[in-house]
């Protein structure tokens, strides 16, 4: 009840006006700090930095994030810990924490979600300390982009676990996309408070390892796949730390 009385558009527009402002600039250091992030990796230099945000949504150096260059593999399109994977159920729902998630009610239509039955989801984690940009997971012809969802609620742990559907409610971005081996969705899930997801990449044909968007807060990012198109790497397992451009599985030919 607190963080829903909480989870306001004041609070969150005041976090927001703060996080943007040069006032937060001091923050930046005590923040890298607390969370024991890699600064040497970022693209800028901590003293260009103009606002906590900035540091929040930074680039990275080229080539920091090597991609895998395979052809048939499916990349983590973020930093972040593998939440859970597993088979979409034929009542179209998959099981993150032992609670069941509608798939249904994740993607806003029951035709989309019928499409992924018996199929394979993947739940990335992100958390504050990771690097907030989210690139293409595989090639792919965007089919459709669109959005869903108000108000976001916390998609940590003890979020995912003891909350109210979080990934199925929170605000979040989805697009679908067709390759010439698989059809997948690529779900952004915003979390509590500042729930800002930027698309940086607009076009009709997504790249392996291209950005396409970024979080402005922790978050979650959901991938599914349709039912004999997908294999897991058998090297994954839940809480399991990942980087972007690593494969996580393949698409079958």
């Amino acid at each position: 009840m607190v963080i829903r009385a909480l989870n306001g558009q004041t609070i969150s527009k005041i976090l927001y006006t703060f996080a943007h402002s040069r006032v937060s600039k001091p923050l930046i250091k005590p923040y890298a700090k607390f969370y024991k992030i890699d600064v040497e990796e970022a693209k800028l230099q901590m003293n260009q930095f103009t606002c906590l945000h900035d540091f929040f949504t930074r680039e990275l150096k080229k080539d920091v994030r090597p991609i895998d260059k395979r052809e048939n593999h499916v990349i983590s399109p973020v930093d972040g810990t593998i939440a859970e994977y597993g088979t979409i159920s034929v009542e179209n729902e998959m099981i993150v924490k032992n609670k069941p998630y509608s798939i249904t009610e994740l993607l806003g239509s029951v035709e989309r979600a019928n499409q992924y039955i018996g199929g394979t989801y993947v739940v990335i984690y992100l958390s504050p300390a990771n690097y907030h940009r989210i690139h293409a997971p595989f090639n792919g012809k965007v089919l459709h982009t669109y959005e869903l969802g108000g108000r976001s609620y916390p998609v940590n742990q003890h979020g995912l676990k003891y909350g109210d559907a979080t990934l199925a409610k929170n605000y979040r971005t989805i697009t679908e996309l067709k390759t010439d081996t698989c059809r997948y969705a690529s779900i952004n899930v915003g979390a509590m408070f500042v729930n800002s997801i930027v698309l940086t990449n607009k076009d009709d044909h997504w790249t392996k390892g291209e950005e396409v968007a970024y979080f402005s807060f922790g978050s979650t990012v959901v991938l599914l796949f349709e039912k004999n198109t997908f294999d897991i790497n058998k090297d994954l397992y839940p809480q399991a730390s990942i980087k972007l451009g690593m494969s996580i599985g393949t698409c079958k030919s």
